[in-house]
C-alpha cells in the first residue's frame, strides 16, 4: 500500500492508478472541497465525464457501487466506500481566474483550474481543456424548482471516499482555494487533504 499523499492547501497533486486499484481521498479537517479528476492513462484526452456519468446513474450525485463513465462512456471509476456524508457535486466547474473575477477579486487568485494543469504538468502530461470536475465533499443543495445553493461541507474530520479505478488511469485533485464563498466552511480558511493509493 503506498504511503498517504499531501494534497497542499490551495494546490493540486497527481498519480498514476492501476486497474483494480483504490484511492482512497480522505477529508482531512472535514471542510474541505477536493476537486476530483481521471485520465485514461493510455489517452488522457479520454476524461471522466460528469454529463455521460449522470446520464449513467441517473443522479445528480453519485452514490456507493455508482461508476462514473469517461467521454467514450467508459467506466473509469467507481465509488465503493464514503464516510462523508454523501454530499458531492457533479454540477459546478473548477474554480479559474475568471470566476474569482466575477467575485470582485483583483489580480492573482489560486484556482482549481490552474492546480489541475499543473499537477498533470509534474506527471508529464498536457490536455486541451478542464474537464468539469467530480467535487468531493462539495455541498451544493439543490430544490425541486431546480435551485441551487451554496453550503459548508457535511463531512466530518478524518472522513473519506474510496474509489476502484476500472481501467489503467491517471487521477488529480485539487484542494479548492475557494476562500469567498462558504463551501470550504466559513472561516475562509483553505486547509489541505489527502489521498492514499491502495
Amino acid at each position: 500500500m503506498a504511503d498517504l499523499v499531501t494534497i497542499p492547501a490551495r494546490r493540486g497533486k497527481a498519480a498514476r492508478v492501476r486497474a483494480g486499484q483504490h484511492v482512497r481521498v480522505v477529508n482531512t479537517h472535514g471542510v474541505q472541497v477536493v476537486d476530483t479528476w481521471a485520465f485514461s492513462a493510455a489517452d488522457p484526452t479520454e476524461w471522466m465525464a460528469m454529463d455521460a456519468s449522470r446520464a449513467w446513474f441517473l443522479k445528480l450525485v453519485p452514490a456507493i457501487g455508482d461508476t462514473l463513465l469517461t467521454t467514450r462512456r467508459r467506466p473509469i471509476l467507481t465509488l465503493v466506500e464514503d464516510t462523508s456524508g454523501g454530499a458531492h457535486d457533479t454540477l459546478m466547474a473548477a474554480c479559474d481566474q475568471e470566476r474569482y473575477g466575477l467575485l470582485g477579486v483583483k489580480g492573482h487568485h489560486d484556482n482549481c483550474r490552474d492546480n489541475l494543469h499543473a499537477a498533470l504538468d509534474e506527471l508529464g502530461l498536457t490536455i486541451p481543456a478542464t474537464p468539469p470536475p467530480l467535487n468531493l465533499f462539495m455541498n451544493i443543495p439543490w430544490t425541486p424548482a431546480g435551485a441551487l445553493s451554496w453550503a459548508e461541507p457535511v463531512s466530518t474530520p478524518g472522513s473519506y471516499v474510496r474509489l476502484r479505478a476500472e481501467m489503467d488511469c491517471v487521477v488529480a485533485f485539487s484542494a479548492c482555494p475557494q476562500d469567498i464563498l462558504p463551501i470550504n466552511g466559513r472561516t475562509g480558511q483553505t486547509t489541505e487533504a489527502h489521498f492514499q493509493i491502495e
